[in-house]
């Protein structure tokens, strides 16, 4: 188990947030998770939730460090859209591929070159074999689940998994990030400090490497 940046291209720009500029108004929509979270207003969501290939500049990347080839299964867990299965898909054409969804939005609106391998379903509860995978990815998704489902996701992802799994978790390290972090998330529900979070991967016996997304990796600044 370790801390590790897959390399997902941010921006680097400072994202400047002033007070009161997302408001329960905005959570509720966003929540929602449908046409005004990803393709609606910026203030609700993605405000615009299209390819745009960033995936595609880090996916032979993901592919040297977790072994994968044209024979490996990896299964997406929040998938969205299938802009990270298309572009694996693109560079492995043969690959085993499944995503999975808890809102239909994403689903009806994905790929066609993955929509067919995308399943609704609980992220608390995936319908495959245990090590049915050999690569699970978790990527923005499981910070959105309340406390005891983000347990019984991290279970399942070390269930279904033979091992190599990514995620990435909502945390703090101080006061002021998780005040800022927690007034600029829409979604994000178990938001944890970082050392709480290796507390419960040792709860879920989770083995698999994390990022910790934060007001810092996200370059989030508080504006006046």
């Amino acid at each position: 188990m370790r801390e590790f940046d897959i390399g997902y291209p941010h921006s680097q720009t400072p994202r400047v947030l002033l007070a009161g500029a997302r408001t329960i108004q905005n959570k509720i929509a966003a929540w929602e998770l449908d046409q005004e979270y990803y393709d609606g207003a910026r203030g609700n969501g993605y405000g615009g939730f299209s390819y745009d290939g960033r995936w595609a500049k880090i996916i032979p990347s993901v592919i040297k460090e977790y072994g994968l080839n044209a024979q490996s299964s990896v299964l997406d867990v929040g998938c969205k859209k299938g802009f990270f299965m298309h572009d694996l898909k693109a560079a492995l054409p043969r690959i085993n591929l499944k995503g999975v969804e808890n809102h239909p939005y994403p689903i009806g609106q994905a790929m066609e070159s993955v929509k067919e391998d995308m399943i609704l379903c609980p992220y608390e509860k995936l319908p495959f074999e245990d090590k049915s995978f050999d690569f699970v990815m978790a990527f923005a998704a499981i910070y959105m689940l309340n406390f005891g489902d983000v347990l019984s996701a991290l279970r399942e992802i070390q269930r279904v998994g033979k091992g190599k799994s990514y995620v990435t978790l909502g945390a703090y390290q101080t006061k002021e990030e998780k005040e800022l972090f927690l007034e600029w998330t829409l979604l994000g529900t178990t938001v944890l400090h970082e050392d709480e979070w290796l507390e419960v991967f040792k709860e879920t016996g989770y083995t698999g490497d994390y990022f910790f997304t934060s007001a810092k990796s996200l370059h989030l600044v508080r504006g006046y």
